[in-house]
């Protein structure tokens, strides 16, 4: 396990660690996104999608607690399970199924933490107290594949 602070200065920035992290996944990683409302999980999304190209079909999955992407064979799933009351749920609309088959990015999910693989990447984001547009971005890694991911990210930034 590894862990690691980023700041980011504006939602560019946050968006743009979000493009550098996507770069480093590969279909079955886990990136679980945790944060208070407004801290910018959905920028940083926003941003790794827009890796992939994807960033004029992005839409919040609030609504639908999963959205789908795909982007020359890769399935990218977008997660928001604020609404779940449990992991039960998330295992009722079979969300454990979509860890195999592509790179899966879980927003609020500290909720369903039972249910997340032991070996994942975890991003805490925060605002900062002295300045509205300051983001601190603590990113944590399980497993020896993720620590890899976060030493070349260190090294990208």
């Amino acid at each position: 396990m590894q862990n690691y602070n980023f700041k980011t200065n504006s939602e560019d920035e946050t968006m743009k660690l979000g493009e550098k992290l996507a770069k480093l996944c590969v279909p079955k990683d886990i990136i679980v996104l945790s944060g208070e409302l407004g801290a910018g999980k959905t920028k940083f999304t926003e941003g790794f999608l827009k890796y992939f190209g994807l960033d004029d079909e992005i839409s919040s999955p609030t609504f639908t607690i999963v959205n789908e992407y795909t982007k020359n064979d890769i399935n990218i799933y977008h997660f928001d399970v604020y609404r779940l009351e449990d992991s039960s749920e998330f295992y009722e609309i079979g969300g454990d199924e979509y860890f195999e088959n592509g790179i899966c990015l879980i927003e609020w999910g500290e909720l369903i933490d039972d249910a997340i693989p032991k070996d994942h990447l975890k991003i805490q984001i925060s605002k900062s107290d002295e300045n509205d547009n300051v983001r601190i971005i603590n990113i944590t890694s399980y497993g020896n594949r993720y620590d890899v991911m976060l030493d070349n990210l260190k090294e990208e930034v």
